[in-house]
């Protein structure tokens, strides 16, 4: 090569290294240049990269391979149950038609927008640049448009409108399951949106409420509020009998002042709260216990200076997932607020809040189930390990299978819930549709909460180290799962609310439990192909009406014993039976056949079975305490 020849060589490799350092890094994509066999020639392309100093694997050239990220695609037509659940009970055009664009603009947009919130969490801003005390609490823009997406496509007031009936409610909440995984934790505001609303409507929305209602229940953006929930207090979360504290100053205009310091608020930056307060006499003196509470409302405003009226915001909690979301400790001091309930008829007011909050609790579960098995399905099509696809690996499908038999499950639990919630909104319900809604409210939410944790965490194996990895996002979909649950009654709570229940119905909830999954049962018994799962529902059916006749002759702590699995398998039965009625319709798949089979391949009544052992005698929970307070041998 001639001097002037190198010398031009060497500008061009010069040109290129400036040319490549001009490149964002995102967009530089550098191909593997792997050397030479002995007797082979290299290639043109090889002894280009040398002659421009560039050799794979060093410095920042790592490679040509780069595994394919799972793709959310469209959630609504990527649901073969949810499509076939609505084409069965809810067959309308416009429907479909809204869900379909829905689910396409979570896949293009939102799941986005989504993402913008959990890495740009809300953040509090105690003062202004001058000293004053202004307790602003700064959230995304992103969260900002949630807000805005969430009246445009009625997320809540789909319920309110009624369009569709007694499956309004079903409409409404299957719009929540697509738009919950994508939505940044926005749900959660809209849950307890939804559930004041509720709240409202049942006051006959009069003033002073008539305004709020009206906003909670919009469509237009500029006029939708949202609606916080300020219940926890220090000394107690689901105990709000004897840890709620604050007190209502009574004013002489029939108004309220509230003092007192909330522990929990969630979606701080809401427009309006209720809130449980204890009404202070004359005296000052309170009633102590659930019959001194009662319900208030209060708006969240600024006064002349921007300065919240009657608030202080502590601080935003620290939280394991729902990052997105602004929590808050609150102090009350001086908070004008109305009275909504009588007096010493808070806790009775709010049950049916916790209706609608606990049913949107359960539409996230499934919804979180539903979404990392779509993007593990997509992952097992793009992942190949042991020299083929994910998807041909026998056991890899297995276990997807088993996290989709326990989501259809789950998904069918949820809708037949908002069902019963529909036609009691509408006026269709009959006595055993009302007992069922009451038992299988807490029983559907604990359920499906630990179901979601498991599930989601199965899931991100699907992805093997990625899953761990926070920025695919994978993660936080496990963080945001063990909220539920917790968030509206533990587990434990919520399987004491269902002995409640069936104590204060004097066991019409379980008469109700009974006669309807034996109706589904009978109207499948003609389907050879489910036989072995109706068999197996019918019989744990039987080993469950055994078991409350046994329980009803013990004492209370007998009861208290088995509450958690009495609910599972309250849960697990009802679950298998809906499988079986879905399998059943005439345009059933046989995926629906083979997933009410394989639902009833475990054991459906776990209570049964324990209690054959005795775990529910007087013996056990001394020997459970002595077990878990064990202290070391001295000597």
């Amino acid at each position: 090569m001639s001097v002037r020849s190198a010398l031009l060589h060497r500008r061009a490799a010069v040109g290129l290294c400036t040319l490549w350092h001009g490149v964002p890094r995102s967009l530089i994509h550098i191909r593997s240049a792997s050397a030479a066999e002995p007797g082979q020639k290299r290639s043109d392309e090889e002894q280009l990269w040398e002659a421009a100093g560039y050799r794979p694997f060093t410095r920042a050239r790592i490679g040509s391979f780069f595994q394919d990220s799972p793709v959310l695609k469209n959630p609504f037509l990527e649901d073969a149950l949810l499509r076939g659940y609505l084409r069965r009970h809810l067959p309308h055009e416009a429907v479909f038609s809204d869900l379909c664009s829905f689910g396409e603009r979570m896949a293009k947009d939102v799941d986005g927008w989504g993402r913008e919130c959990e890495v740009t969490p809300p953040r509090l801003v105690h003062f202004d640049p001058w000293g004053r005390r202004v307790d602003h609490i700064v959230t995304s823009p992103a969260w900002k448009r949630m807000k805005d997406l969430s009246a445009q496509e009625g997320l809540v007031a789909i319920g309110y409108e009624r369009s569709f009936g007694e499956w309004s409610r079903v409409y409404q909440m299957s719009k929540l399951y697509i738009f919950s995984p994508s939505s940044g934790l926005y749900t959660c505001p809209l849950a307890m949106t939804d559930g004041a609303a509720k709240v409202l409507q049942s006051t006959g929305v009069l003033w002073p409420v008539e305004e709020a209602y009206s906003r909670l229940t919009s469509r237009k953006p500029e006029r939708f509020w949202t609606s916080g929930q300020w219940m926890t207090e220090r000394q107690g979360g689901s105990d709000v009998a004897s840890g709620t504290e604050t007190v209502a100053v009574p004013q002489t205009d029939g108004s309220y002042k509230l003092h007192g310091f909330k522990w929990f608020t969630s979606a701080t930056d809401a427009d309006m709260t209720l809130t449980l307060a204890r009404v202070q006499d004359r005296t000052g003196a309170t009633t102590p216990g659930s019959k001194g509470l009662s319900l208030f409302y209060a708006e969240v405003s600024r006064d002349e200076e921007g300065r919240l009226r009657g608030v202080e915001v502590q601080r935003l909690k620290d939280k394991l997932g729902t990052r997105q979301m602004p929590t808050a400790e609150l102090l009350l001091d001086g908070l004008p607020a109305q009275r909504l309930s009588e007096e010493g008829r808070g806790v009775a007011s709010i049950a049916n809040m916790l209706t609608i909050t606990r049913i949107h609790n359960s539409i996230s579960a499934a919804a979180a189930m539903r979404r990392v098995l779509q993007l593990a399905r997509d992952y097992a099509s793009r992942r190949t390990a042991f020299g083929k696809l994910l998807k041909d690996h026998p056991l890899h499908m297995g276990t997807l299978a088993r996290m989709e038999v326990e989501t259809r499950g789950a998904f069918l639990l949820v809708m037949d819930l908002c069902r019963l919630l529909g036609r009691e909104e509408s006026g269709t319900a009959t006595q055993l549709d009302a007992h069922l809604l009451r038992l299988l409210t807490p029983v559907v939410k604990l359920y499906t909460g630990k179901q979601a944790v498991a599930v989601v965490s199965e899931g991100l194996e699907s992805f093997g180290g990625q899953g761990y990895i926070e920025d695919t996002g994978l993660p936080g979909i496990l963080r945001d799962a063990q909220v539920l649950s917790i968030w509206e009654g533990t587990t434990n709570v919520l399987s004491l609310d269902v002995l409640r229940c069936v104590a204060r119905s004097s066991g019409m909830v379980l008469h109700a439990f009974f006669t309807h999954a034996k109706s589904l049962l009978a109207d499948a018994s003609s389907v050879s192909s489910l036989a072995p799962a109706v068999e197996a529902v019918g019989g744990a059916l039987s080993e469950l009406e055994e078991f409350v006749q046994v329980a009803a002759t013990r004492g209370p702590s007998y009861l208290e014993q088995a509450a958690r699995d009495l609910a599972y398998s309250l849960a697990r039965i009802y679950t298998g039976a809906l499988l079986i009625d879905h399998a059943c319709w005439k345009r059933a798949s046989p995926s629906d056949t083979y997933a009410a089979l394989r639902w009833c391949e475990q054991e459906l009544c776990p209570v049964a079975t324990k209690q054959g052992r005795g775990y529910y005698d007087s013996s056990t929970p001394p020997l459970d305490a002595a077990l878990v307070y064990d202290r070391p041998i001295q000597g």
